[in-house]
């Protein structure tokens, strides 16, 4: 069935809910690890309703964020989702304190307690009227942000056209659509100062009501992290600052020389060649044939994967006003099906989106075929990365279908762009860090906080006269900081482990990729460091783990830099 044609229906969430309150009296009554996972099974196939009509609503959507239908059903859902996830999170207390829980656990994965652990820390019913708010301001700020248009070249463009711009080959061009950009972002200012600051301080107010010290820590509890926490990833930050951001640095200087530069703006960041990086030289239906030509090269798992996403119209890739900005790939569970969403705009990024986002849908296909367990799906997010950007690296062999002569070229920015958004990614995580650790700084503070991580992540790049950019506001723009607070280290985590899966694809393909379709089905299975290092990697979140990977990726950035350059 195509996506388009399923049918859309609002579920009850007050009769869900009441469903799972008498489904935590019969799990508190059970009197054996059979009825209890029985019951578990009971409680997954609600889940599994609410997921499917929630997401056909959100996939709506985002695809035209002024259809006032799917804004009401949008908004049903973000205010009556957090007493049902309250009410599910009694019937894991149950669970919980069954007797029977030990045999229960023979019967079905032991990491499904560690899941129903964080949901008694990170979930009550006191933080209901929070989260609704919550929702209620990340859908502010997506209307705000998706329906602003930036006036660029005679024409109001919406901002996943005019970043188009950034990397264009005429520096002029990339300086003047940045300031564009800076001047219509001025204009919504204090929206979105508003916005963030409601969002700080809702947040703070759930993790204080929760017992825990800031909203950093419940928010990694949140984003389901039971082998690691602020600890671990601060190791992993200081490893970027010593290892990483010293070779990006290196490497940027040595571009800026090789285009004349003599300082690296903004919007210098991401440009590697003097005519401009390489663009696909395939429109979108044939880039589509030849990501077809790929997935099955690649083996029949990957190949049955794409005919039927592409069967079922389960790409949407095309910007227009009103569609939401970004790009992602979600589930409709119910009908089995992934879907991509995306904003074609003819770079090299819309061969990431066929890459990137179609790595997440292949791993929700081989979920559906497994028949993993529902909480642990995918694994944490720093896992899920894992697969849409190590799929990125994996398609670098079919690099001149999509960029003809320009292959070379195309892997050298990839690379390049992958290990500079490193130390970027990290300071993400910082700055909500410190934003969550003292929630009642202002917005001047806030941006000055920006600044400065700035300095420490990211020493060779300037915003100075970039208008209202250079006052520390880049992250206003950077959706994940308001919609999914806390996620973005996860990128970071999983692009240190994709690197080692191209490292190992280039010594032996076939090997490398094996071991990352065997990633992929274990998926939940493990935890972080457990599945990284099943793989044969190297846990990143471990002291010293990024230096020699680092290393490994300079040098293959330099290999490949002299065959682009000479």
């Amino acid at each position: 069935m195509k996506v388009g044609e399923m049918k859309y229906e609002r579920v009850d969430l007050a009769a869900v809910a009441e469903k799972m309150r008498g489904l935590t009296r019969r799990m508190a009554a059970a009197t054996s690890g059979r009825e209890m996972a029985e019951i578990r099974n009971e409680s997954i196939a609600q889940a599994v309703k609410v997921q499917t009509m929630s997401s056909l609503c959100y996939i709506r959507f985002t695809l035209n964020t002024s259809d006032e239908f799917y804004l009401k059903e949008k908004e049903y859902y973000d205010e009556n989702t957090p007493a049902l996830a309250a009410a599910a999170t009694e019937l894991n207390r149950a669970f919980l304190a069954n007797p029977h829980v030990s045999e229960a656990l023979e019967i079905i994965n032991p990491n499904v307690v560690k899941v129903y652990e964080l949901s008694l820390k990170t979930m009550d019913e006191k933080i209901v009227p929070d989260l609704v708010e919550e929702s209620r301001l990340v859908t502010e700020y997506d209307r705000l942000m998706s329906e602003k248009t930036f006036r660029f070249r005679g024409k109001e463009l919406p901002l996943s056209v005019l970043r188009k711009y950034f990397d264009d080959p005429d520096r002029r061009v990339r300086s003047a659509s940045m300031e564009v950009l800076g001047k219509g972002l001025k204009e919504i200012s204090g929206d979105l100062d508003g916005i963030f600051d409601r969002l700080v301080h809702v947040r703070a107010n759930m993790a204080k009501k929760m017992g825990f010290s800031s909203y950093a820590e419940m928010g990694d509890c949140q984003m389901g992290r039971y082998s690691y926490g602020r600890k671990e990833i601060k190791v992993f930050r200081d490893s970027i600052k010593r290892d990483v951001v010293p070779v990006v640095a290196k490497r940027r200087r040595e571009i800026a020389d090789r285009l004349g530069i003599d300082r690296i703006m903004l919007y210098d960041n991401e440009i590697c060649f003097p005519g401009g990086n390489p663009e696909p030289v395939i429109g979108a239906k044939k880039m589509f044939e030849a990501a077809r030509g790929m997935y099955r090269d690649m083996g029949g798992e990957t190949g049955a994967f794409i005919d039927e996403m592409l069967e079922a119209d389960a790409f949407d890739v095309f910007a227009k006003k009103g569609k939401w900005g970004g790009g992602y790939c979600t589930s409709i569970d119910g009908y089995k099906q992934p879907f991509v969403l995306a904003n074609f705009n003819g770079s090299s990024g819309d061969v990431d989106v066929l890459t990137h986002e179609a790595g997440h849908a292949f791993a929700y296909y081989e979920q559906f075929r497994s028949g993993a367990d529902y909480e642990l799906g995918l694994g944490t997010m720093s896992v899920a990365e894992i697969h849409s950007m190590a799929m990125e690296f994996f398609a670098w062999k079919y690099a001149a279908s999509f960029f003809g002569k320009r292959a070379e070229d195309y892997k050298y920015a990839h690379l390049l762009s992958s290990l500079t958004f490193l130390p970027y990614g990290t300071m993400v995580d910082e700055f909500q860090e410190v934003c969550y650790d003292n929630p009642d700084m202002t917005p001047h503070e806030r941006n000055e906080e920006w600044k400065k991580l700035d300095i420490y992540y990211r020493p060779h790049l300037s915003t100075d006269g970039i208008p209202y950019i250079e006052e520390g506001t880049r992250w206003q723009y950077q959706m994940h900081i308001y919609e999914n607070p806390m996620y973005y280290i996860d990128y970071c985590l999983s692009q240190s482990v994709a690197h080692q899966f191209l490292v190992a694809s280039l010594e032996n393909y076939a090997d490398a990729f094996g071991r990352y379709v065997g990633l992929v089905k274990k998926a939940g299975e493990l935890p972080f460091g457990e599945l990284v290092e099943s793989a044969g990697l190297k846990d990143p979140l471990k002291a010293g783990a990024l230096r020699e990977s680092t290393a490994a990726i300079d040098e293959l950035i330099g290999r490949l830099g002299e065959k682009c350059f000479g």
